[in-house]
Parts: C-alpha cells; structure tokens; sequence
C-alpha cells in the first residue's frame, strides 16, 4: 500500500499542512482527524488499515489532512469570535486549495469525505457547506452542534458553520444526490446528534442510512469495522 506523505503553505490558513495519502489510483476520499488530533491519526489507530483492499485493490485513495482545532473550536484561550473566524479560514483553505487540489490529481468533479468523531463534524459540515463537491459523507460515532464551543457567543458565522441550525433551510439541489452513511452504536454518546441529523436529513427528504446496528461504545474499534463497509458504497 503506497503511502505518501507532503508538506505545502496554505494562504488562507498562512501556514504549512501536513498530510498523508494512501494509494496510487482510486475515487478520493478525504479522511478528517478526530479533536485535535493529526494526519496520521487515521493510520496510526488502524483505519486506514481497514481500508488496505479498497486501497490496494485501486477503489479508492484516501487523503488525510491536519485539522486546527487547537485554533477554532477547541482554543478556549481565543475570543469565541476568533475561534469561528480560524475555522472560517480553514473552510476556505479546504474549499479553495485543498479539494481542488484533490480532484485535479485524481481527474473527478466531486470527492468523498468521512470522519470519526469530531473529524466527522468536519466532513459533514464541509459536505453540507459545499454539495457541489462532495459525492459521498460518511460520518462514525460524530455530533454535529458546535454551539458548545462558542461560549454563548452567536453570529451568522456561527449560524453557517452548524449544521443543525444551517441545514433546515439549506437548498443546494447536490445535497439530494449525496450518498450518506451516518454511523453510530447502542452506547455511543454521539447517537442522539446523530440521529438528530438523521431526523433533519429525513424532514428535508435528503436520502441517507442512518446505520445504527453497531453495539459498542465511541470507539475506534466500531469504526474500524463500519470504514470499511461505507467504503462500499463507493
């Protein structure tokens, strides 16, 4: 299994970012790490592991980037206001460099976008923000109200980065044609967000597998297993 790792300058985040790649060819899957977490997060706990025969079978490649919580949501030191406006910047880095960046190397119009955890917030919140390039969402064990973060702090930055509050009235017609896997299990903490989502999704008749057949806690054990079963759907 290829793996490649690069190192560039991001001008919207006026910094370097890290990430890693797995494969050679394949449909592009970006992979978000959990809070605060790296790059190699998803290697390191095995999930890209899980994933090895829909790598080196030429199904997929997938791309793991570094997240900034520890300047957004989780910089409890910053101003509620600065922290929405970093991640603001890391939207824009991802929208504007960063995907497309993937789907000129990989030849496509849309990619795929998954994450356990918190890094499932920013594939659904990136997913939902930009439909028109993202084909697939697949989130593990993930909530998605970021309201907590912001210390009672509310602005339309904040309205446009929660998906709970966002999506209701959100119109884009690529949102319909998503392919979405919300996974979750029996004792997850997570499940009740995510089958808010999955509530909200419905009310909106946005087609989606609310997948909660897994028993386990918020784990990497359950995500190992459910990775690569959205993966299929590929």
């Amino acid at each position: 299994m290829q793996e490649r790792y690069i190192k560039y300058y991001s001008h919207h985040l006026g910094a370097d970012n890290e990430m890693l790649i797995f494969g050679n060819w394949g449909y592009p899957v970006v992979v978000f790490p959990t809070t605060m977490r790296r790059y190699y997060e998803a290697k390191d706990y095995r999930l890209i592991e899980s994933a090895r025969g829909h790598i080196e079978g030429g199904k997929v490649k997938i791309y793991c980037p570094d997240s900034i919580d520890q300047h957004s949501w989780y910089a409890s030191h910053l101003p509620p206001s600065e922290r929405i406006q970093n991640h603001i910047y890391y939207d824009q880095y991802l929208n504007d460099e960063l995907i497309p960046a993937i789907m000129r190397e990989c030849n496509t119009t849309k990619v795929a976008v998954a994450g356990c955890s918190f890094g499932g917030f920013h594939a659904a919140n990136f997913a939902f923000r930009h439909p028109d390039k993202v084909s697939h969402l697949f989130t593990m064990g993930s909530a998605f109200d970021i309201r907590t973060f912001m210390s009672g702090y509310y602005d339309d930055r904040v309205y446009f980065n929660n998906p709970p509050d966002y999506l209701p009235n959100a119109n884009d017609p690529h949102l319909w044609q998503m392919n979405i896997a919300l996974g979750t299990c029996n004792a997850d903490f997570c499940k009740p967000e995510t089958e808010r989502l999955s509530k909200i999704l419905a009310e909106k008749k946005i087609n989606h597998w609310l997948d909660v057949r897994w028993h386990g806690t918020h784990d990497w054990d359950i995500w190992r297993e459910m990775f690569p079963e959205y993966l299929n759907r590929i």
